[in-house]
């Protein structure tokens, strides 16, 4: 399946690519989410047509993500998560997206939990931990977590 993309896909192409993708991926994913549209003549004409706006609120959003990554970077200390935990530092449950995203919004800077990325799982043990915040395709940043256990 022949499809235009309307932004950047990771692992796929840039605003503007015709690419060929699974037919489910297409009909599925991208086309619902409004990340690309079928590649017929007439949604060339209008994709060409639309290109310039299309760009600029691109623009836009990777601007947005700069800004908020500066936000994350200035958090010198990071952000400091209390859970309860018993001797040895082990958590009684764990720390994950959603504790970050709050303790973050409590620190002034808004992020979603679906943008904290945690690849190895939720934190269970006391200690002070980077994690990496998706903010955009092209825009990562690195987050200090102290997860500070209390008896």
């Amino acid at each position: 399946m022949e499809v235009i993309l309307l932004e950047k896909v990771a692992n796929l192409g840039a605003l503007g690519e015709k690419v060929s993708v699974k037919s489910g991926f297409g009909r599925n994913y991208l086309i619902p989410q409004g990340k690309a549209v079928f590649a017929s003549a007439e949604n060339v004409q209008r994709f060409e047509a639309q290109r310039a706006e299309l760009e600029r609120q691109a623009a836009e959003r990777l601007a947005a993500a700069e800004t908020r990554k500066a936000q994350i970077e200035a958090l010198s200390n990071g952000v400091t998560i209390t859970h309860k935990a018993g001797e040895e530092g082990r958590l009684f449950g764990s720390v994950g997206t959603i504790d970050i995203a709050r303790a973050c919004a409590e620190a002034g800077v808004e992020l979603s939990k679906s943008e904290v990325r945690l690849p190895e799982g939720p934190f269970r043990v006391a200690g002070e931990y980077e994690v990496a915040v998706h903010l955009h395709t092209d825009v990562d940043a690195m987050l200090k977590v102290s997860v500070v256990g209390e008896e």
